[in-house]
C-alpha cells in the first residue's frame, strides 16, 4: 500500500486529466462533456492534445522526480475507464493509469488520484447528467472499478474536485461544461455530487480497507466591504453560496438553514423544500473522511449586490496590477491563514491537505532559454509561509500541492493562463522547468534537511 510515512509531509504538485492528457481518440477513450463543449466552440483550444501527457507521461514523472516531490495529485478520466460512464470496463484505460502509478512508485512518489475533475462522460449527460440521480450510482460503480484495479498500490484517494465549480459554473452560470443555466436542477446537481462522494468513499473502503479517502473542496474566503448591515448580510450570503453549501453537509451539519431560506426567497426552492434529498442521503453525504482537501487561490471583499459574484474588478490579462495574478485574483495569504484556522475550528477535520494553490503568470523562456517567473515563486513562498503560520496555531495540515505541474489547458481560458512550474510549448510539447520549479525543488530539499536535524 502506497502511504507516506506518518511523519512525512506531502510535498506535491497537481494536474487534471482533461487539462494535460490529450489522447482524446486513443486507447478506447469515450467522449466527455468537455470534449463536446470544445467541439461546440465554447473554448479557444480543446483538450484533444493538451500537454500530450498521454504520450509523455514518463517524461513528466521524471520531471516530478527531479523536482523532489513525494506526492502527485492527478485525476483519472472516467471516460478512459468506462467510455460511456457505464457498461464494459475499458482495460486499456485502466492500464494507462496502472503504468503511471507504477512509475510514480518507482520514483518514490505517492499517487493521489482524484476520481472526478469535472469530465463527466457525455453518454451520461445525454441522460440528464448529474441532475439525474442514476449518475450517483454510476459514479459509485466507477469508483469501485478503479479502486479494485489500483487499490493494491494506491492508498490515498480524492473523490471529487471542487463540486462548487462543477455545479455553479457548469450548471447554473453556463460558463463551463455542460454549459447549462438552471438553478433548480443546479441545486440537485450539487446534492448528487455530494451524495456520490459519500457513496464513492464507501465503495473505495469496501475494496481498499486501509485507504485514506477525502474530497477536494475549493473555498473563497470573504470579508464585508464595510460595516453597513447590507454589506454584512451580503458577505454572509456569499459565504453560504460559495463555501458553506458544500462544507456543511460533508461535515454532517446539513445544508445551511439561512441559505435554504434565501434560495427559497429567490424562487429556487419551492417553500424551502429540498426536493432532491431522499431519506438517508445526508448521512451518506457525511460519511467520515480521512482528510479534507482544500483548494485556495484568493479571497474577496463583498458588498451588497455582489453576494453571488466572484468579480474582483480586475480583468484577466498579462499585465495585472500589483498584488494580483494574471487571472485578476488578489493575492491574499493572510486570508488563507484565517480560513485554515476557521476550517479547523468549525469542522475539525482530522487532517487537511492543501490540494491546490498556485498563480497564473505568462512568463516564458528568455534569450538564455530560462524562465524567470519570480512572481510565482513569491506567491508560493507567501502561501507556504501562511501554512506554516496556520500549523503553528494548531491547524492539522499534512500536505501541499502546487497547482500546477505543467502549463496546462486552463479550461475556457485555453492556453492563455499559465499556472505551471514547467513551461510547455503547446505546439511541440517541449517542456522547460521555470525558475519557480527550481525554487520549489530547493524549498522541499531544505525542509527535509530541517526535519532530519530534529
Amino acid at each position: 500500500m502506497a502511504f507516506l510515512r506518518p511523519d512525512e509531509f506531502a510535498w506535491g504538485a497537481a494536474t487534471s486529466a482533461y487539462q494535460i492528457e490529450g489522447g482524446r481518440h486513443e486507447g478506447g477513450k469515450g467522449e466527455s462533456i468537455w470534449d463536446r463543449f470544445a467541439d461546440e466552440g465554447h473554448m479557444p483550444e480543446s483538450g484533444d492534445v493538451a500537454c500530450d501527457h498521454y504520450h509523455r507521461w514518463r517524461e513528466d514523472v521524471a520531471l516530478m522526480a527531479e523536482l523532489g516531490i513525494n506526492a502527485y495529485r492527478f485525476s483519472i478520466a472516467w471516460t478512459r475507464v468506462l467510455p460511456d460512464g457505464e457498461g464494459d470496463v475499458n482495460q486499456a484505460g485502466l492500464a494507462f493509469y496502472s503504468k503511471l502509478v507504477d512509475e510514480l512508485l518507482a520514483k518514490g512518489i505517492t499517487p493521489y488520484p482524484t476520481l472526478y475533475h469535472w469530465d463527466l462522460p457525455q453518454a451520461l449527460q445525454n441522460r440528464g447528467g448529474w441532475a439525474n440521480r442514476s449518475t450517483v450510482d454510476a459514479f459509485a460503480r466507477y469508483a469501485a472499478v478503479v479502486a479494485h484495479a489500483l487499490g493494491d498500490r494506491v492508498g490515498h484517494w480524492i473523490t471529487h474536485n471542487e463540486p462548487w465549480v462543477a455545479t455553479f459554473l457548469g450548471e447554473v452560470e453556463g460558463q463551463f461544461a455542460p454549459g447549462l443555466r438552471d438553478w433548480r436542477s443546479g441545486l440537485a446537481v450539487a446534492h448528487h455530487l455530494l451524495l456520490s462522494h459519500g457513496k464513492a468513499v464507501e465503495a473505495i473502503r469496501a475494496r481498499v480497507p486501509e485507504a485514506q479517502v477525502g474530497i477536494a473542496l475549493d473555498c473563497r474566503p470573504s470579508a464585508p466591504a464595510s460595516d453597513d448591515p447590507a454589506d454584512l448580510a451580503a458577505q454572509l450570503h456569499f459565504d453560504g453560496f460559495r463555501n458553506r453549501w458544500f462544507f456543511d453537509p460533508v461535515f454532517g451539519k446539513g445544508y445551511p438553514e439561512d441559505m435554504v431560506a434565501a434560495y427559497a426567497a429567490r424562487g429556487r426552492l419551492e417553500d424551502g423544500n429540498l426536493w432532491f434529498v431522499a431519506p438517508g442521503d445526508m448521512e451518506v453525504v457525511a460519511t467520515p473522511i480521512d482528510f479534507l482537501g482544500l483548494n485556495y487561490y484568493t479571497s474577496l471583499m463583498i458588498e451588497a449586490g455582489s453576494e453571488e459574484s466572484e468579480e474582483t474588478g480586475v480583468a484577466p490579462g498579462p499585465n495585472p496590477p500589483p498584488g494580483h495574478t494574471e487571472m485578476g485574483w488578489p493575492i491574499t495569504p493572510d486570508a488563507f491563514v484565517g480560513y485554515l484556522q476557521h476550517i479547523a475550528e468549525t469542522y475539525r477535520p482530522e487532517r487537511i491537505l492543501v490540494t491546490e494553490n498556485g498563480a497564473s503568470y505568462s512568463d516564458g523562456p528568455g534569450p538564455d532559454g530560462t524562465v524567470d517567473d519570480s512572481r510565482r515563486s513569491s506567491y508560493l513562498e507567501q502561501h507556504i509561509s501562511a501554512i506554516d503560520t496556520a500549523v503553528a496555531s494548531g491547524v492539522p495540515i499534512e500536505g501541499y500541492f502546487v497547482w500546477s505541474l505543467l502549463d496546462n489547458l486552463e479550461w475556457v481560458s485555453g492556453f492563455s493562463q499559465r499556472f505551471g512550474l514547467v513551461w510547455v510549448e503547446h505546439s511541440t510539447g517541449r517542456r522547460v522547468p521555470k525558475d519557480s520549479y527550481y525554487w520549489y525543488r530547493d524549498l522541499i530539499a531544505n525542509r527535509r534537511r530541517e526535519v532530519a536535524k530534529l
